[in-house]
């Protein structure tokens, strides 16, 4: 197949090959946001963000020390929501410990049981930066043994997920749309659902194959909806909320 053909010439050329079609898919500026810049949308969000990639990291730090903690943790990654950073809740108790011997604690003697004002904190971090996160905060931590906790969340992630909604700075007509899709792309062809006789502003799109966002589209108030490979059936999808272009699988990547 054309497939074992490219993988057999790597290997017989020692070219290393990299996948990213999917990742270019799933961030804000990869295809989708390329197909929203020539559109000139504005205000844009992913349509549809992915759950279960994000990660809550739970830690306990001398309150003399916390902010050291907190901005070495900021500076990996952690605490990022939406557009606002070095988001983290701060509890403020009391820890327990005694070191066995051979330990050399920060705060306390080995052998005796100690307690510490400490803060818990709590920050939410992107699930592939979990290496780099724990990393700095160990090597922040003042303590010889650092207690953390790492939970995942279900979340959704604004960041990351297919499709992307936005907004035309002003209304326009559909045939003043369908002229800026055909001037945006270089197309000589749409297919579309019926012309609903309403203003376009809230653009939904997706490259490639994307009719199994079509209700999310709806849900997400917009107007239009493009993207590539709709099926016969899937057209109906559109029911008459908005209006639904199947500019080409290949034209809108």
């Amino acid at each position: 197949t054309y497939v074992e053909r490219t993988v057999i010439s790597s290997i017989k050329h020692d070219i290393a090959i990299y996948a990213i079609h999917t990742n270019l898919d799933n961030v804000i500026e990869g295809v989708n946001g390329k197909m929203a810049e020539k559109l000139g949308l504005i205000n844009c969000q992913i349509l549809k963000p992915k759950s279960s990639t994000l990660k809550k990291l739970f830690t306990f730090v001398p309150v003399g020390q916390a902010e050291s903690v907190r901005a070495a943790i900021f500076e990996a990654g952690a605490g990022n929501i939406g557009n606002y950073s070095e988001c983290s809740f701060n509890v403020a108790g009391t820890g327990t410990f005694k070191g066995c011997s051979g330990t050399n604690p920060f705060v306390g003697e080995p052998g005796k049981r100690h307690e510490e004002a400490e803060l818990k904190i709590e920050v939410i971090f992107p699930a592939w930066l979990e290496n780099q996160i724990i990393n700095s905060l160990l090597k922040a931590h003042p303590y010889e043994e650092v207690a953390y906790d790492i939970v995942s969340l279900d979340n959704q992630f604004q960041a990351v997920g297919t499709g992307i909604v936005g907004e035309l700075p002003s209304p326009i007509s559909e045939p003043e749309f369908l002229q800026l899709l055909k001037l945006s792309f270089g197309l000589q062809v749409i297919r579309h659902t019926p012309l609903l006789q309403k203003t376009v502003q809230k653009i939904a799109v997706c490259g490639g194959a994307g009719s199994f966002l079509t209700k999310t589209a709806i849900i997400a108030g917009a107007d239009a909806y493009i993207t590539g490979d709709v099926k016969y059936h899937e057209f109906f999808d559109a029911d008459g909320r908005l209006l639904l272009a199947d500019i080409g699988h290949w034209e809108s990547e």
